[in-house]
Protein backbone atom coordinates (compact mmCIF):
# COMPACT_ATOMS: atom_id res chain seq x y z
CA UNK A 1 0.00 0.00 0.00
CA UNK A 2 1.28 3.79 -0.82
CA UNK A 3 1.03 6.39 1.78
CA UNK A 4 0.37 9.88 0.38
CA UNK A 5 2.35 12.11 -0.16
CA UNK A 6 5.04 9.33 -1.05
CA UNK A 7 5.43 9.63 -4.78
CA UNK A 8 8.39 11.77 -6.98
CA UNK A 9 6.92 12.55 -10.90
CA UNK A 10 9.17 12.83 -13.87
CA UNK A 11 9.29 12.77 -17.50
CA UNK A 12 10.95 9.99 -19.84
CA UNK A 13 11.04 10.90 -23.23
CA UNK A 14 9.59 8.32 -25.52
CA UNK A 15 10.46 8.50 -29.25
CA UNK A 16 7.82 8.18 -32.11
CA UNK A 17 8.80 7.59 -34.74
CA UNK A 18 12.91 7.99 -36.42
CA UNK A 19 13.11 11.45 -37.48
CA UNK A 20 9.78 13.05 -35.88
CA UNK A 21 9.03 14.56 -32.73
CA UNK A 22 8.96 12.71 -29.23
CA UNK A 23 6.58 12.66 -26.89
CA UNK A 24 7.27 12.68 -22.95
CA UNK A 25 5.20 10.03 -20.42
CA UNK A 26 4.87 10.80 -16.74
CA UNK A 27 6.01 8.29 -14.19
CA UNK A 28 6.54 8.07 -10.89
CA UNK A 29 9.09 7.32 -8.57
CA UNK A 30 8.10 5.90 -5.12
CA UNK A 31 9.84 6.95 -2.37
CA UNK A 32 10.46 4.61 0.66
CA UNK A 33 9.86 5.51 4.34
CA UNK A 34 12.66 3.92 6.77
CA UNK A 35 10.52 1.01 8.11
CA UNK A 36 10.39 0.19 4.71
CA UNK A 37 13.98 1.02 4.03
CA UNK A 38 14.60 -1.32 6.80
CA UNK A 39 13.13 -4.48 5.33
CA UNK A 40 15.00 -3.96 2.09
CA UNK A 41 17.99 -3.64 3.93
CA UNK A 42 17.47 -7.12 5.67
CA UNK A 43 16.87 -8.39 2.20
CA UNK A 44 20.11 -7.05 0.64
CA UNK A 45 22.21 -8.25 3.36
CA UNK A 46 20.70 -12.13 2.62
CA UNK A 47 21.47 -11.38 -1.02
CA UNK A 48 24.98 -10.29 0.03
CA UNK A 49 25.18 -13.36 2.05
CA UNK A 50 24.33 -15.82 -0.76
CA UNK A 51 26.39 -13.93 -2.65
CA UNK A 52 29.71 -14.28 -1.07
CA UNK A 53 28.33 -18.17 -0.74
CA UNK A 54 27.89 -18.55 -4.72
CA UNK A 55 31.57 -16.48 -5.42
CA UNK A 56 32.96 -19.11 -3.05
CA UNK A 57 31.52 -21.88 -5.37
CA UNK A 58 32.70 -20.75 -8.68
CA UNK A 59 35.21 -22.68 -10.25
CA UNK A 60 36.47 -24.68 -13.32
CA UNK A 61 34.33 -27.50 -13.68
CA UNK A 62 30.65 -26.84 -11.53
CA UNK A 63 27.34 -26.30 -13.30
CA UNK A 64 25.70 -23.39 -13.72
CA UNK A 65 22.57 -25.66 -12.72
CA UNK A 66 24.28 -26.22 -9.24
CA UNK A 67 25.15 -23.13 -8.39
CA UNK A 68 21.20 -22.27 -9.10
CA UNK A 69 20.45 -25.47 -6.75
CA UNK A 70 22.69 -23.50 -3.98
CA UNK A 71 20.96 -20.10 -4.27
CA UNK A 72 17.66 -22.02 -3.84
CA UNK A 73 18.74 -23.24 -0.80
CA UNK A 74 20.47 -20.73 0.74
CA UNK A 75 17.81 -18.26 0.25
CA UNK A 76 15.13 -20.19 1.67
CA UNK A 77 17.19 -21.12 4.82
CA UNK A 78 17.15 -17.05 4.86
CA UNK A 79 13.27 -17.39 5.03
CA UNK A 80 13.41 -15.10 2.16
CA UNK A 81 12.16 -16.09 -1.62
CA UNK A 82 13.77 -16.17 -4.77
CA UNK A 83 12.22 -13.11 -6.32
CA UNK A 84 13.40 -14.40 -10.36
CA UNK A 85 11.95 -18.15 -9.83
CA UNK A 86 8.65 -17.63 -12.25
CA UNK A 87 9.22 -14.25 -13.27
CA UNK A 88 7.56 -13.87 -16.40
CA UNK A 89 8.72 -17.35 -16.61
CA UNK A 90 12.25 -17.54 -15.91
CA UNK A 91 13.11 -21.46 -15.07
CA UNK A 92 15.50 -20.53 -12.28
CA UNK A 93 16.45 -18.53 -8.84
CA UNK A 94 19.50 -16.82 -10.70
CA UNK A 95 20.64 -15.93 -13.97
CA UNK A 96 23.96 -17.07 -14.99
CA UNK A 97 25.29 -15.63 -17.97
CA UNK A 98 29.02 -16.69 -19.09
CA UNK A 99 31.27 -14.73 -21.60
CA UNK A 100 29.36 -13.35 -24.71
CA UNK A 101 25.97 -13.75 -22.15
CA UNK A 102 24.70 -9.95 -21.07
CA UNK A 103 22.36 -11.36 -19.28
CA UNK A 104 19.28 -13.30 -18.30
CA UNK A 105 21.46 -16.81 -19.26
CA UNK A 106 19.43 -19.81 -17.96
CA UNK A 107 21.01 -21.88 -15.70
CA UNK A 108 21.68 -26.23 -17.16
CA UNK A 109 24.30 -28.09 -17.68
CA UNK A 110 26.89 -26.37 -18.90
CA UNK A 111 30.37 -26.67 -16.51
CA UNK A 112 32.39 -23.47 -16.16
CA UNK A 113 35.81 -23.40 -17.73
CA UNK A 114 38.87 -21.84 -17.03
CA UNK A 115 39.38 -18.53 -18.61
CA UNK A 116 35.57 -18.14 -18.45
CA UNK A 117 33.99 -15.40 -16.98
CA UNK A 118 30.25 -15.46 -15.58
CA UNK A 119 27.70 -12.77 -14.50
CA UNK A 120 25.50 -13.82 -11.73
CA UNK A 121 22.45 -11.66 -11.21
CA UNK A 122 19.53 -12.66 -8.40
CA UNK A 123 17.09 -11.66 -5.92
CA UNK A 124 14.79 -12.17 -3.09
CA UNK A 125 11.59 -11.21 -1.85
CA UNK A 126 11.73 -10.47 1.97
CA UNK A 127 8.72 -9.58 3.96
CA UNK A 128 7.44 -8.32 0.62
CA UNK A 129 10.34 -6.15 -0.96
CA UNK A 130 12.73 -6.99 -3.73
CA UNK A 131 16.09 -7.17 -3.66
CA UNK A 132 18.62 -7.17 -6.40
CA UNK A 133 22.23 -7.69 -7.56
CA UNK A 134 24.55 -9.10 -9.96
CA UNK A 135 28.44 -9.60 -9.99
CA UNK A 136 30.89 -11.20 -12.67
CA UNK A 137 33.24 -13.17 -11.57
CA UNK A 138 36.28 -15.11 -13.52
CA UNK A 139 36.54 -18.89 -13.37
CA UNK A 140 40.15 -19.36 -12.58
CA UNK A 141 43.14 -17.24 -14.40
CA UNK A 142 41.56 -15.21 -16.89
CA UNK A 143 43.01 -13.13 -19.94
CA UNK A 144 44.45 -9.59 -19.19
CA UNK A 145 41.66 -7.84 -20.52
CA UNK A 146 38.80 -9.73 -19.58
CA UNK A 147 39.79 -8.94 -15.91
CA UNK A 148 40.00 -5.24 -16.77
CA UNK A 149 36.72 -5.50 -18.15
CA UNK A 150 35.26 -6.70 -14.93
CA UNK A 151 37.60 -3.96 -13.10
CA UNK A 152 36.35 -1.28 -15.16
CA UNK A 153 32.66 -2.57 -15.24
CA UNK A 154 32.37 -2.53 -11.02
CA UNK A 155 34.45 0.86 -11.69
CA UNK A 156 31.36 2.11 -13.77
CA UNK A 157 29.14 1.36 -11.14
CA UNK A 158 30.60 2.65 -8.32
CA UNK A 159 30.95 6.02 -10.38
CA UNK A 160 27.06 5.95 -10.85
CA UNK A 161 26.14 5.32 -6.86
CA UNK A 162 28.76 8.19 -6.38
CA UNK A 163 26.14 10.01 -7.65
CA UNK A 164 23.03 9.22 -5.80
CA UNK A 165 22.56 12.44 -3.71
CA UNK A 166 20.00 14.36 -2.71
CA UNK A 167 19.87 17.52 -5.16
CA UNK A 168 22.02 15.52 -8.18
CA UNK A 169 19.48 14.73 -11.31
CA UNK A 170 18.63 10.95 -12.37
CA UNK A 171 20.82 11.12 -15.64
CA UNK A 172 23.63 12.23 -13.33
CA UNK A 173 23.93 8.76 -12.39
CA UNK A 174 23.64 7.36 -15.88
CA UNK A 175 26.22 9.88 -17.57
CA UNK A 176 28.98 8.37 -14.85
CA UNK A 177 28.36 5.11 -15.81
CA UNK A 178 28.63 5.58 -19.14
CA UNK A 179 31.60 7.68 -19.26
CA UNK A 180 33.81 5.04 -16.65
CA UNK A 181 32.80 2.66 -19.28
CA UNK A 182 34.12 4.44 -22.57
CA UNK A 183 36.68 6.22 -21.43
CA UNK A 184 38.44 3.48 -20.96
CA UNK A 185 37.68 1.74 -24.47
CA UNK A 186 34.11 0.08 -23.64
CA UNK A 187 30.62 0.27 -24.55
CA UNK A 188 27.61 0.45 -22.51
CA UNK A 189 24.61 -1.93 -23.83
CA UNK A 190 21.57 0.35 -24.49
CA UNK A 191 18.88 -1.75 -24.59
CA UNK A 192 18.95 -2.88 -20.86
CA UNK A 193 18.53 -0.63 -18.08
CA UNK A 194 18.24 -0.34 -14.13
CA UNK A 195 15.15 0.58 -12.25
CA UNK A 196 13.74 1.39 -9.29
CA UNK A 197 13.01 -1.23 -7.01
CA UNK A 198 10.76 -1.70 -3.70
CA UNK A 199 7.41 -3.83 -3.52
CA UNK A 200 8.02 -4.80 -7.08
CA UNK A 201 11.00 -6.06 -8.94
CA UNK A 202 10.91 -2.92 -11.35
CA UNK A 203 9.41 -0.29 -10.42
CA UNK A 204 10.25 3.44 -12.01
CA UNK A 205 12.27 5.18 -12.81
CA UNK A 206 13.98 2.97 -15.90
CA UNK A 207 17.91 4.08 -15.64
CA UNK A 208 19.57 3.97 -18.62
CA UNK A 209 23.49 3.32 -18.92
CA UNK A 210 23.95 6.51 -20.82
CA UNK A 211 22.88 9.61 -20.38
CA UNK A 212 23.65 13.53 -20.43
CA UNK A 213 23.95 15.01 -17.12
CA UNK A 214 21.91 17.68 -15.37
CA UNK A 215 18.85 15.98 -16.45
CA UNK A 216 15.74 14.04 -15.24
CA UNK A 217 14.07 14.33 -12.09
CA UNK A 218 16.33 15.69 -8.43
CA UNK A 219 17.41 12.77 -6.85
CA UNK A 220 15.10 12.87 -2.74
CA UNK A 221 15.84 10.64 0.12
CA UNK A 222 13.79 7.67 -0.03
CA UNK A 223 14.75 6.35 -3.49
CA UNK A 224 15.98 2.96 -3.81
CA UNK A 225 17.54 2.47 -7.61
CA UNK A 226 19.27 -0.86 -8.92
CA UNK A 227 21.95 0.54 -10.87
CA UNK A 228 23.13 -2.22 -13.04
CA UNK A 229 26.23 -1.16 -15.78
CA UNK A 230 26.20 -4.06 -18.58
CA UNK A 231 29.74 -2.97 -20.51
CA UNK A 232 30.89 -5.23 -23.13
CA UNK A 233 34.52 -5.14 -24.61
CA UNK A 234 33.30 -4.89 -28.29
CA UNK A 235 29.95 -2.37 -29.70
CA UNK A 236 27.45 -2.03 -27.56
CA UNK A 237 24.60 -3.73 -29.66
CA UNK A 238 22.90 -6.88 -28.58
CA UNK A 239 20.51 -9.88 -29.42
CA UNK A 240 17.92 -11.80 -27.77
CA UNK A 241 18.79 -15.75 -28.54
CA UNK A 242 15.82 -18.65 -29.19
CA UNK A 243 15.12 -19.04 -25.92
CA UNK A 244 13.54 -15.52 -25.37
CA UNK A 245 15.78 -14.79 -22.05
CA UNK A 246 19.47 -15.04 -22.51
CA UNK A 247 20.89 -11.87 -24.30
CA UNK A 248 24.28 -11.55 -26.18
CA UNK A 249 26.73 -9.43 -27.53
CA UNK A 250 26.11 -8.91 -31.32
CA UNK A 251 29.70 -9.28 -32.13
CA UNK A 252 30.54 -12.37 -30.11
CA UNK A 253 32.56 -9.81 -27.51
CA UNK A 254 32.76 -10.67 -23.70
CA UNK A 255 30.23 -8.43 -21.75
CA UNK A 256 30.50 -7.48 -18.05
CA UNK A 257 27.63 -6.89 -15.63
CA UNK A 258 27.39 -5.69 -11.73
CA UNK A 259 24.27 -4.60 -9.68
CA UNK A 260 23.64 -3.28 -6.30
CA UNK A 261 20.55 -2.42 -4.80
CA UNK A 262 20.95 1.53 -3.64
CA UNK A 263 18.89 3.79 -1.22
CA UNK A 264 19.03 7.79 -1.17
CA UNK A 265 19.53 8.77 2.08
CA UNK A 266 20.00 12.48 3.42
CA UNK A 267 23.44 11.03 4.29
CA UNK A 268 24.54 9.81 0.58
CA UNK A 269 23.87 6.19 -0.60
CA UNK A 270 23.40 3.66 0.92
CA UNK A 271 24.64 0.24 -0.57
CA UNK A 272 21.62 -2.18 0.70
CA UNK A 273 23.57 -5.32 -1.32
CA UNK A 274 27.03 -4.89 0.03
CA UNK A 275 27.89 -7.50 2.71
CA UNK A 276 27.74 -6.21 6.35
Amino acid sequence: MLSSCNLEFGFRKVEVAAGFSLRFKKFMIILKSAKEIKKMRRGGQIVAQVCQKLTEKVRPGISTEELDRVASTLIRMNRAVPAFLGFRGFPASICTSVNDQVVHGIPGSYRLREGDIISIDFGVIYQGYYSDMAVTLPVGNVSRDAQRLIEVTKSALDSGITQMVPGNKLYDISAAIQECAENNGFSVVRELVGHGIGQKMHEEPQIPNFGKRSTGPYLKAGMVFALEPMVNMGGYEVKTLEDNWTVVTADGSLSCHFEHTVAITDNGPEILTELH
